[in-house]
């Protein structure tokens, strides 16, 4: 048997999943998290029972591809769990009736019971489920309450009373089933809601914006070099250390299998950066550099995400993505880019148009860097301080810009209003934050760290074979002209297929000027994105978009190298102001282009 959880986005149809089966999914307080079925098992009355997660829709006429993914899975179920939002029934309920509609067994799993209670929204179960002919379960799934009854009533599952209607006989219907079953009692506004109010006014979204932002990084940042401080740095030093210096003795202190190991020793010392060991690297690496800073952005990230700010952010930003050819819901795949371009990349898909897809994947594939390689910049960089840093983000926000300026100006197509559901701000549970926390910690650990002592093999193989040293003699004069970097540095664009971070990683032997460093951490962030996410990628576009795709991620790259170079060795100011002088008349060519349209 098979049990198919179908709902509006974001009502938490993953929540009563992992009630349900145990597994564990990432759900948040926005719409389109769930952009791929999930598969768990549920032990009903002592037979295994399928059950699975469907991508949120709002009708069973698609309009995206998340909505044609759940639709397609409607004739695969035996039973269907349609999850309604008990604080937004009215919307809710367009879809149960066209599910009532195909004659399916269905039972209404009526979750947020507790939040409909607190906004004074009462509703008559019993009548609702005499009007809409099928068993009405309330519960509060992130707490469990109603898990008990909803399974306890499957087998009670069965075809409702209304047949088919046309659009405006089913909004009629939804309209008069409201006003049967549902009271709303008067109540004042709580200090959230009016938080809410002032988190999309312009002037206060703005400033409450700006705020949460620089309080993420402070967070985030305080986070980090804490557990870098407290943990890792004493676990590697009083710990590790020993062990590989003694490991270091046992293999003779040089040869191939030392440098494979243990890497190279630099001034008879294990330098944990630069040996490029797989112990010694390879793990402290994306143990103690990268990882404290990925715990602290997904804790944050997390936080947001469950509160339900995203969304908000979406609609103050878009009058900024609609220049780029996106719509404000378009802010959510750059943000969730920055802690990973994976899930960035999968959330692009709730995007309407191809057109949208083609500018989102290619802006967050190039200048949006995940957490891993901003660790590492930081990390490498900072030392030199932050003007250099500063630089390198600085030449990504304006590289993203100025693609997308010309990418909506040359892609034929229209970018469609922003329609999003707000949800309202809840405080999110500790036990759900954890795990979060945890799922994409496993994550990182499982996906990150085997690509990592990949790299780092590869790299020492190049150098064991002597390939390095030939790679390096052919990129030298291409190098050297275009981004004033030595022909060495060409193993760490290869890298970068693989995984950014090592890449970065493979730079600090190289004994790179704070400005050769800027411009080999630009380029790597702009030329290619890794492999997982080009796979991700090439399966949402397809191949001959692409092509084009990176077609225009290396004239990029040599492009935003080419510039960061003439701004840091040759032009210095005059570089940032012919750059300013360009985007200006990007973005005025754009106000005017939208005023002839308004027009017209």
């Amino acid at each position: 048997m098979k049990i198919l959880l179908v709902g509006n986005p974001n009502v938490g149809k993953s929540v009563v999943f992992s009630q349900l089966t145990g597994t564990r999914v990432i759900s948040s307080n926005y719409p389109g998290t769930t952009v791929e079925y999930t598969r768990g098992y549920l032990n009903l009355n002592g037979d295994r029972v399928e059950v699975i997660d469907v991508p949120g829709s709002y009708t069973l006429e698609p309009t995206c591809k998340a909505e044609e993914v759940a639709v397609a899975m409607l004739p695969h179920g035996d039973i269907v769990i349609n999850v309604v939002d008990a604080t937004n029934l009215e919307r809710n309920l367009y879809l149960t009736l066209e599910l009532i509609a195909r004659q399916v067994p269905l039972i209404v799993a009526l979750n947020l019971w507790d939040e409909a209670q607190h906004k004074g929204i009462v509703i008559d179960v019993p009548k609702l489920e005499t009007l809409l002919g099928v068993p009405v379960v309330p519960m509060a799934a992130i707490r469990g309450e109603g898990i008990k009854q909803l399974v306890a009533r499957l087998p009670e599952a069965r075809s409702g009373t209304v047949t088919w209607q046309t659009t405006d006989e089913r909004y009629a219907t939804v309209g008069r089933i409201v006003r049967q079953v549902q009271r709303v009692t008067h109540r004042h506004h709580t200090l959230l809601e009016q938080l809410e109010d002032l988190s999309v006014m312009p002037l206060t979204g703005f400033i409450l914006g700006g705020l949460v932002l620089f309080c993420a990084f402070k967070i985030i940042r305080f986070i980090g070099e804490g557990l870098i401080g407290f943990l890792c740095e004493p676990l590697f030093e009083n710990w590790y250390r020993p062990f590989l210096q003694k490991l270091s003795v046992a293999l003779g202190g040089t040869g191939p299998l030392h440098d494979l190991l243990i890497g190279q020793l630099i001034n008879g010392q294990i330098d944990f950066v630069q040996s490029l060991g797989i112990l010694s690297t390879g793990l402290y690496v994306p143990l103690a550099m990268v990882f404290p800073y990925i715990v602290a952005f997904y804790l944050v990230l997390g936080f947001l995400e469950d509160f339900g700010y995203l969304p908000r952010l979406a609609v103050l930003f878009d009058g900024l993505m609609h220049r780029v050819g996106l719509h404000g819901y378009a802010i959510i795949p750059m943000i969730l880019g920055l802690g990973c371009n994976v899930p960035a990349a999968l959330s692009i898909r709730n995007l309407e148009s191809h057109r949208q897809k083609f500018i989102a994947s290619t802006l967050m594939a190039i200048a949006v860097p995940c957490f891993s390689q901003t660790a590492m910049i930081f990390a490498l960089v900072g030392p030199h301080g932050g003007l250099y840093v500063g630089q390198i983000f600085l030449t990504l926000f304006c590289v993203w810009l100025t693609l997308g300026l010309l990418l909506n100006r040359q892609l034929a197509g229209y970018t469609p209003s922003l329609l999003v559901e707000i949800p309202p701000y809840r405080l999110p549970g500790v036990k759900v934050l954890a795990k979060k926390l945890y799922l994409r910690i496993s994550h990182f650990f499982k996906e990150a760290i085997p690509f990592i002592l990949l790299g780092i093999l590869v790299v020492n193989l190049a150098y064991l074979s002597g390939f390095i040293h030939l790679l390096a003699r052919a990129c030298e004069p291409l190098f050297a002209f275009f981004f004033g970097l030595p022909g060495d540095a060409a193993i760490a664009l290869l890298l970068g297929f693989l995984r950014k971070d090592v890449a970065l990683g493979i730079l600090a032997p190289l004994n790179l000027t704070p400005e050769q460093l800027v411009v080999a951490s630009t380029v790597l962030a702009v030329y290619f994105p890794c492999l997982a996410t080009f796979l991700i990628l090439l399966r949402e576009l397809g191949w001959q978009d692409m092509l084009k795709v990176t077609g225009i991620m290396l004239v990029t790259a040599l492009a935003a190298g080419t510039f960061a170079n003439l701004a840091l060795n040759r032009l210095g100011l005059l570089a940032w102001i012919g750059a300013g002088i360009l985007l200006s008349l990007l973005i005025l060519l754009e106000v005017t282009h939208r005023k002839k349209e308004a027009s017209a």
